[in-house]
């Protein structure tokens, strides 16, 4: 792993490990140094020292589960996420079992104690999503999705985003492909306002199929201690506000596509039962859009660092939740202390054609889609009434906002 200094946005020279994996630095001419430190070597714990988790608040973080097993599904019926081979009850048993040997975790983003500052981590990768970019050829932008996955987590602790590294791995080396793939992480990095500090490019020979990679990374920002957004102060009649998607971001996929195995007993990667049943291709138009279904789908995930900084910075905001995998109802009741829940308003806002789309070919039932998807809402603040009336006026002109419901006494979500 690299570790040393860069200018803010500019990709260091990588390290490239073959098959036995060598590792080694190359140096790279540092144009301002970042916060005045020394290169480093940074040897990590798996789980963070301390996590942004409310006093009382029993929940945990969905995020840490990627399945790719293989489940068969009932033709007739409406698909799940667990027919697409993931099981988000067994992603949450997971967590609450690490729990146990690292207590603190289960917020959006790891805190670890600073002086009077907390630095905050968190990391992720891109899942099944990557599979639809070997499919679309598209590569630009997956680098893009990569980023925003972790420094959206971050950002709703308050944190701004300082560095992200990335870890590339696959079969052979294309160097062209590679680019175009790192060339993404190094936008997202841009719109983050952070620096793409290192990474790694592996290169193992048979672990990949030809042609394919896989993408993680990870990143790091900081807040004040008495600036943290922790969700303590939330209370009933709070209200909710929904900063729109770009799309399905870069969660359900495995329920987008699915993998399985030919007539001819070759292992190769169908569409998911929702573009089987409903006839379409990548390449055909998305009903209800000017886009295909392909484009649709890999529209790059929006980072929303930059606005919900600017928010905060305003005040009232008391809580915020990054909807990925668990939807609504799993990442929303994350933020609230014990006793409060979620009443959403389900006409609110515009649901993008390509959720109407996957519910409609997949006959999928309202509850599952609302576990999956982020469905048109990517970014949830809780703030107060006040604030919510200066951040809709606002919206109008600078940047879309939908109050999409308040909080009330109980627990849970639920939908009016």
């Amino acid at each position: 792993m690299t570790n040393t200094l860069a200018a803010a946005n500019v990709e260091l020279s990588r390290c490239v490990a073959a098959s036995s994996r060598p590792s080694f630095d190359k140096p790279t001419t540092a144009t301002q140094p970042a916060f005045g430190i020394t290169p480093y070597r940074c040897f990590s714990q798996r789980y963070a020292p301390l996590s942004l988790s409310p006093q009382g608040r029993n929940s945990v973080s969905h995020s840490r589960i990627n399945s790719m097993s293989k489940n068969d599904s009932d033709e007739a019926g409406g698909l799940t996420y667990k027919d697409a081979g993931v099981d988000i009850d067994a992603g949450s048993e997971l967590v609450k079992r690490i729990a146990k040997m690292a207590p603190g975790i289960g917020g959006f983003g790891g805190l670890y104690p600073l002086g009077d500052s907390y630095l905050v981590a968190g990391t992720d990768g891109v899942g099944t999503k990557l599979k639809l970019a070997f499919e679309t050829g598209i590569h630009e932008t997956i680098g893009i999705d990569l980023v925003a996955m972790s420094v959206n987590d971050i950002v709703t602790s308050g944190a701004k985003p300082l560095f992200f590294l990335d870890y590339f791995a696959t079969s052979l080396l294309d160097v062209g492909l590679a680019e175009k793939v790192i060339k993404g992480i190094v936008d997202g990095c841009q719109q983050s306002d952070c620096t793409l500090l290192g990474g790694e490019t592996a290169e193992m020979p048979d672990f990949y199929a030809k042609g394919e990679y896989d993408l993680s990374g990870f990143a790091v920002g900081i807040v004040k201690k008495d600036s943290v957004i922790d969700g303590k102060n939330i209370v009933a009649g709070d209200v909710l506000i929904g900063l729109p998607s770009s799309g399905v971001h870069s969660n359900g996929f495995s329920l987008v596509r699915r993998c399985g195995v030919s007539d001819m007993v070759e292992s190769v990667c169908f569409f998911d039962q929702v573009l089987a049943r409903s006839g379409l291709s990548l390449k055909n138009q998305l009903p209800g859009a000017a886009v295909t279904l392909g484009e649709a789908l890999m529209a790059p995930t929006v980072i929303y660092v930059k606005q919900v900084l600017d928010l905060i910075s305003k005040g009232g905001v008391k809580g915020i939740a990054h909807i990925t995998g668990g939807g609504f109802t799993d990442n929303i009741p994350r933020v609230f202390p014990k006793g409060l829940g979620a009443v959403i308003y389900k006409d609110s806002w515009e649901v993008p054609a390509v959720f109407k789309w996957i519910q409609q070919a997949g006959k999928i039932e309202d509850a599952e889609m609302r576990r999956t998807f982020n469905m048109g809402i990517g970014m949830v603040l809780i703030v107060s009434q006040e604030a919510s009336h200066r951040i809709l006026e606002d919206g109008n002109s600078a940047y879309k906002a939908y109050r999409i419901g308040e909080v009330v006494t109980g627990e849970g979500v639920s939908y009016h």
